[in-house]
């Protein structure tokens, strides 16, 4: 589920549409959380699916570990690619925010952390990357799991809309996290090694 604070807009033709904010979101906030109404799909399901169905699956999924495809059922699946996100995935099953997004500001990520299935060439941000790759966090969860560690310490200290999203085991972690007792797992946790 995307956080309650945002909106679907529609940006250009070429881009279509993304996920703005509609208030400010601090740094630390969970944008997005993994929920029971998100569609998570095994290789083999996918596979028997009708052909009209697997353009949305292309579009509209990232892989998991686990190598399974999972629908977002909210417009969390309408989040763009950016270099430089201001949403990042965790290994604890929800994305959080990197930095303060103001009110009227697009929520992104980076697709290389979500096991794309084939390279794709985003617009051009200036960046040294131009191209994300299936193998993206292999290359990149080091700088990645610095982010990250600079900002899970927060997830504990903001109000949380969805914190009822997150497993108890999950929040205690986090917890730890927050109180220098435990270090964050890294985002290389995520990666599915595709055959």
């Amino acid at each position: 589920m995307i956080h309650p604070h945002t909106v679907l807009r529609y940006i250009s033709e070429e881009i279509g549409n993304g996920v703005f904010a509609t208030h400010d979101i601090p740094a630390g906030t969970i944008t997005w959380a993994q929920d029971p109404l998100d569609h998570e799909l095994t290789p083999e399901e996918v596979d028997n699916l009708a052909s009209v169905c697997k353009p949305v699956l292309e579009t509209y999924t990232y892989r998991n570990h686990r190598g399974n495809y999972l629908l977002c059922w909210d417009i969390a699946r309408y989040m763009n690619h950016s270099f430089r996100p201001n949403c990042m995935a965790t290994p604890y099953d929800f994305e959080v925010a990197v930095r303060n997004i103001a009110a009227g500001e697009q929520l992104t990520n980076d697709y290389g952390w979500l096991n794309i299935v084939a390279p794709f060439r985003p617009s051009d941000e200036g960046t040294r990357r131009k191209t994300v790759y299936p193998d993206d966090l292999l290359r990149h969860y080091q700088r990645w799991d610095q982010t990250l560690s600079k900002v899970l310490v927060k997830v504990v200290k903001q109000e949380q809309v969805l914190r009822e999203l997150i497993a108890e085991e999950t929040w205690q972690k986090l917890h730890e996290i927050a109180t220098g007792a435990s270090k964050p797992e890294s985002l290389i946790k995520n990666f599915f090694r595709q055959k």
